[in-house]
């Protein structure tokens, strides 16, 4: 049974599964509708296009390109991450974009997994989170399939261009997950990851 959690609640994912290897991250999205009457049914504007990241940390920091998963590098170059591939519009039922990440080829020397989203070309686009409702992440055993724990992201989030959705991370001898449901106001990917270099 998976646990519902709320912003800034932290879960053991290995307390109860000691052998736990293989994760599934499953984030999801959908565009609010658009405003506007009678041509509001046209379309105003693009698909809004939310890209998700997982940024590996050292120590807490980020020390290296090679350690951003994202659409433009779907594999770490551990083979411990993997990004399942970019969804362009967010439609659909489920999952948008999934990531996997197998904790037994992570290098101890990294110690977290932050799993952001931010919106592709926000700027010209004139878009942003408002746009964006029934946000979600979700941790998924991989080898039983099972849901161990999901966050919904229900705030309001006027104006913000990027999201933190939350982290896995290395304590002591176990592997937790924050939910962390935090945005910014970065206008790419780029910016984001300065935050923690």
């Amino acid at each position: 049974m998976a646990v519902s959690l709320s912003k800034g609640q932290k879960i053991s994912l290995t307390k109860e599964n000691a052998g736990l290897k293989n994760l599934l991250v499953g984030l999801g999205w959908d565009e609010a509708k658009k405003s506007g009457g009678f041509l509001g049914l046209f379309g105003g504007g693009p698909n809004i296009d939310c890209d998700a990241s997982a940024i590996l940390l050292k120590d807490g920091k980020f020390v290296s390109k090679h350690d951003l998963v994202y659409f433009g590098n779907l594999k770490h170059v551990t083979g411990a991450v993997t990004h399942l591939g970019d969804n362009l519009t967010g439609q659909g039922d489920g999952d948008d974009e999934q990531i996997v990440i197998d904790l037994s080829k992570l290098p101890a020397e990294y110690d977290r997994i932050v799993i952001v989203v931010n919106i592709y070309d926000c700027i010209n686009r004139k878009q942003d989170f408002s746009m964006i409702k029934n946000a979600f992440i979700r941790i998924v055993d991989g080898s039983t399939n099972q849901e161990m724990a999901r966050y919904n992201l229900s705030e309001n989030y006027d104006g913000l261009t990027a999201m933190i959705f939350g982290e896995i991370y290395r304590h002591g001898n176990e592997w937790k997950f924050g939910a962390i449901g935090q945005g910014t106001n970065d206008a790419s990917l780029k910016t984001l990851i300065q935050r923690y270099e």
